[in-house]
């Protein structure tokens, strides 16, 4: 590590700023005990309060930037595919390892729920948790039997499963871990099981004769198309669910090489939408894309 004289610079304009906006907000604060009805003064106070933190983050910044040696650039590396982890002699890809852990993580969390929250819950007065819950339900159930017309069965405790995976799977990133979301193969795999359901619940309503008609309708000429159409409905679920979650790990990993140590406190700010915000508009897409293909295979 080496202190540059740019360096001195930039932590001597910081105190010096950071001195200036304590000794005008403690001046503003006694003015305002002396005049309390004067907005002006308590507008002027304010804005010291926000140069105070400007300072403080100035100041951390630098601090930081000196730490991992400034900024290194806006370099961004990233495979479609994850890095392997070898595991008791046994290579497996690195988001695999992090979907078993969100897993386990979730299936905790549901065993808690399920012993001690939901022996509280009152029929009569939900409060807190339990409405936070009931809302979350009744909203994939109105989802699902808007989007396929009441031929739902348990599509929707699925689809709610799939969400609270799908989030899990963004919060890791959170904590400097790859999303799975980000790895082609998940994404795949999850648009797999939505093939299979859009197959599955068209041939349970239509029977497989009146399912291989609905793919030749209007005309049997069209029938190689469909069949084309219909396989390509994963590979296109999976592509759109990787790329938008592999472009917020870009954005992420772009801020961080632009800023260096002043991404401190701008990252994590940032962070809430690419990592939680934006998955949880993904999600939303990916269920209701699922749910539209699941009832055109219906009808």
């Amino acid at each position: 590590m080496e202190i540059t004289t740019a360096d001195i610079i930039k932590l001597a304009a910081a105190a010096v700023l950071s001195v200036g906006a304590l000794a005008g907000y403690f001046i503003s604060r006694a003015a305002c005990g002396v005049d309390p009805g004067n907005r002006k003064k308590k507008r002027l106070k304010k804005l010291f309060f926000v140069l105070i933190i400007l300072a403080g983050w100035f100041i951390a910044g630098t601090v930081f930037d000196i730490l991992v040696g400034g900024s290194k650039g806006i370099v961004v590396e990233f495979e479609m595919f994850s890095e392997r982890v070898d595991l008791f002699g046994i290579s497996f890809a690195e988001t695999s390892l992090i979907m078993w852990g969100v897993t386990g993580v979730v299936l905790v969390l549901a065993l808690l729920f399920r012993l001690f929250a939901v022996p509280r819950f009152r029929e009569d007065s939900p409060t807190g948790l339990q409405n936070v819950m009931e809302l979350a339900v009744e909203f994939f159930d109105n989802h699902t039997r808007t989007n396929v017309h009441g031929r739902t069965g348990n599509l929707s405790s699925y689809l709610f499963a799939l969400g609270i995976l799908m989030f899990g799977c963004a919060c890791a990133e959170l904590f400097g871990l790859r999303a799975p979301t980000s790895d082609i193969t998940v994404t795949l795999s999850m648009s797999l099981i939505t093939f299979f359901l859009i197959n599955w619940y068209g041939i349970r309503n239509k029977r497989l004769s009146g399912r291989l008609k609905g793919l030749a309708s209007p005309s049997p000429v069209i029938f190689p198309m469909r069949i084309v159409s219909d396989v390509a409905v994963p590979v296109s679920l999976a592509c759109r669910l990787f790329g938008n979650m592999l472009g917020g790990l870009i954005v992420m990993e772009l801020l961080k090489g632009a800023a260096g140590g002043y991404a401190f406190g701008i990252a994590p700010v940032a962070g809430l939408y690419f990592n939680l915000f934006h998955p949880l508009i993904q999600i939303y897409i990916f269920v209701t894309l699922s749910l539209t293909f699941i009832n055109e295979a219906c009808e």
